[in-house]
């Protein structure tokens, strides 16, 4: 709670509105409830009107301050549809299928975000990451001057001698399988602004392998070599105050006493505050073995590299899990374009 108590500090001074498709999920309507409660703003939610207040009067949760919107009857539908037929346009999709589009909650709160009707999405506790992302990816896309997007978990564990006072930011954990080595470089560079704005202190970003500094011989190996030198370029280029280095197998980046005898010299070996996975199989497996087996607070998937905020949550969030993705996805709008310069300027269609 300590890392989440300042974002909800910093949220609470520039309240935003989320919107939570999976509106009558319990975990959901609490989590709604709790954002309203702590004056983060304005929770909404999709899906029938009588089905939510059913749901809210079974767990006795008071919808007071809580927005609900029923997408088939909403006054917005046909400006959604119209909307998604002009993106789509290029895949032959026609008013009917966008209509039909529309009335599906991850559509129609994808469209509103990027309407700036809801300045930030949260989904995903009752659906696989395809059915939370490929909305996401269809409307807003990915931010100007950007080509990757990616993902990233916020970790919270009790020893505060790892990460930054026991926060790490891990990435990607999400999206793509097998990042070539400018998506590697490019999830580096995201994750390490994220880790900035939420922080605010310097992102000591470690890339991580099997192999320390030539330790072992192997291709992948080399892709995160190049990939670290390539993120140290684009931070630079982007004036982004960060230190990165690779590749570390994990002990060295985290344990100070191992990096000592490994990296004497690193800047990042025993003190990382970032660790970026080679793919997608490391770092969906080592975040999930830290939030189980650790005990650790988990937020996230954040999503990095849109042109509006949004996060994809696993099915296995619970109340607190989801109340603190949507604290950091309002944390991220307050200050979108000093992430991404330029987004948010356009609206579907144009």
């Amino acid at each position: 709670m300590r890392f989440i108590g300042s974002v909800i500090e910093k949220l609470q001074r520039h309240p935003k509105r989320i919107v939570f498709p999976e509106g009558t999920e319990p975990r959901v309507l609490q989590a709604a409830r709790q954002f309203y409660s702590l004056r983060l703003g304005v929770p909404i939610l999709l899906g029938d009107r009588t089905r939510i207040k059913e749901a809210a009067e079974r767990l006795n949760v008071p919808l007071e301050g809580v927005r609900i919107i029923n997408p088939e009857e909403s006054e917005e539908l046909d400006n959604f549809a119209r909307r998604f037929e002009l993106v789509r346009r290029y895949k032959g999709v026609k008013e009917q299928e966008a209509r039909e589009a529309m009335l599906k909650p991850n559509y129609f709160g994808a469209m509103m975000v990027a309407m700036h009707q809801a300045d930030g999405l949260v989904s995903g506790t009752n659906e696989i990451t395809g059915s939370v992302l490929r909305p996401l990816f269809q409307i807003i896309k990915v931010a100007p001057q950007q080509t990757t997007a990616s993902s990233c978990m916020v970790m919270e564990v009790q020893d505060t001698r790892f990460g930054e006072n026991g926060v790490m930011f891990m990435a990607d954990c999400g999206v793509i399988p097998d990042p070539t080595v400018d998506q590697l470089a490019d999830i580096a560079v995201s994750t390490a602004e994220l880790a900035r704005q939420l922080l605010g202190k310097r992102p000591r970003v470690a890339l991580l392998s099997f192999s320390t500094k030539g330790s072992a011989t192997h291709p992948s190996i080399g892709k995160v070599q190049a990939a670290t030198a390539l993120a140290e370029k684009k931070a630079r280029e982007k004036g982004i105050e960060a230190d990165f280095d690779g590749e570390l197998q994990v002990d060295a980046a985290l344990v100070p006493e191992i990096a000592a005898r490994k990296l004497p010299d690193s800047k990042v070996a025993g003190h990382a505050n970032v660790l970026i996975f080679p793919d997608l199989n490391s770092g969906n497996i080592a975040s999930k073995l830290i939030q189980h087996v650790a005990r650790a607070n988990a937020y996230g998937q954040i999503l990095l590299g849109l042109d509006r905020p949004a996060a994809d949550v696993s099915r296995g969030s619970n109340a607190h899990d989801i109340l603190g993705v949507a604290a950091i996805v309002g944390v991220q709008a307050v200050e979108y374009t000093k992430l991404y310069p330029g987004a948010g300027q356009k609206l579907p269609g144009e």
